[in-house]
């Protein structure tokens, strides 16, 4: 088994086990509620109609979700692209539960062969899931598709880790990150400035995070940084 199957096994055990284990909005996880830098942008697309958005790697609904209830009434379809079979059930089940089982649509689909076609999107996410695609040359190419795939006035919410550590929690041992892309906060500061150079930045922060997660049945010390990254395509590529 090469090493992108290996960490991408261990990826699935993980969110498998949490998605059964803690329902959408329940508190005790990452799961409990959504990113508020993206909730903050319903503002700016309520003005819009038959809005169309993008979310890569949705997972159950985390963001999706609430915006599409949000935005409900300007005929908004959310397409929710996911790898995991876990993740993509549960979020037809939450869609359903939530009432916005019209608004979103569910794909399974690796990010890096998603067809993104140009032009075609209000609002494009991606949370904790760039980081996830198989290499490098990959990731300037999903970026530069999320870039064409958006439309001019349309935004994009990105937010990926970098510089992830792993850390036994018992032993205090530094173990190997089950992480496909590991790139340094510089190098992907300098990635969005290449790829969305021309457009109006809305926010960059940096933020670092500590998770507690398991790996098989250890206790890991997950630490990254976090990068935020929003803003808005003011002209054509």
């Amino acid at each position: 088994m090469d090493n992108i199957k290996v960490i991408r096994e261990q990826e699935r055990k993980y969110h498998d086990e949490c998605y059964e284990s803690y329902q959408l909005f329940e508190q005790g996880s990452w799961l409990h509620k959504p990113v508020k830098s993206l909730m903050d942008l319903i503002p700016l697309l309520e003005d819009k109609e038959n809005l169309k958005i993008l979310d890569l790697g949705a997972g159950v609904g985390r963001n999706s979700i609430p915006i599409a209830k949000a935005l409900k009434k300007n005929g908004v379809k959310v397409v929710c692209v996911d790898l995991l079979d876990s993740a993509i059930n549960h979020l037809r089940n939450n869609s359903k539960q939530h009432d916005v089982e019209q608004e979103i649509i569910p794909v399974k689909a690796d990010i890096d062969n998603y067809k993104i076609f140009q032009d075609t999107y209000d609002l494009i996410l991606a949370v904790s899931s760039l980081e996830h695609i198989s290499n490098e040359p990959m990731l300037d190419q999903v970026l530069d598709h999320v870039a064409e795939g958006t439309k001019i006035g349309g935004i994009n919410g990105i937010i990926i880790n970098s510089e992830v550590k792993e850390i036994d929690r018992e032993t205090g041992k530094k173990l190997e990150a089950f992480i496909e892309l590991n790139l340094s906060t510089k190098e992907i500061i300098e990635k969005l400035k290449k790829h969305f150079h021309d457009w109006k930045w809305l926010k960059q922060i940096v933020r670092p995070q500590e998770y507690l997660i398991k790996r098989e049945e250890r206790e890991v010390i997950l630490k990254t940084k976090a990068i935020t990254f929003i803003a808005r395509k003011e002209r054509g590529n």
